[in-house]
């Protein structure tokens, strides 16, 4: 893969911090990580219209719903990811004596 189409896939991604959530740097992360799930359902809702199409019989291009379905597993699979490191997070809290 050349270096240019992964600069390009990066500047894709969702920001991620308090700026991410309103720009002014208030935002909770609750608010971010709620963004960040409504991007990656909209991202799999988008995904699955184009394989719905595809199996119509619509004229679709089928690296376009491949690569759309791959957008969709990877947004998922980072949310999956953030969701555990919270949970053991909260759970390393939960053992410390008080």
């Amino acid at each position: 893969m050349d270096v240019r189409n992964i600069q390009g896939a990066a500047g894709s991604l969702p920001a991620i911090g308090p700026k991410a959530a309103g720009g002014s740097g208030d935002g909770s992360f609750g608010d971010v990580f709620k963004k960040l799930v409504e991007e990656a359902n909209e991202t799999a809702n988008s995904s699955d219209k184009l394989v719905e199409q595809m199996a119509k019989g619509e004229p679709t291009d089928v690296h376009q719903v491949m690569m759309a379905m791959t957008e969709a597993d990877l947004s998922f699979r980072m949310l999956l990811e953030v969701r555990n490191k919270l949970v053991d997070a909260y759970q390393e809290i939960q053992r410390m004596p008080v």
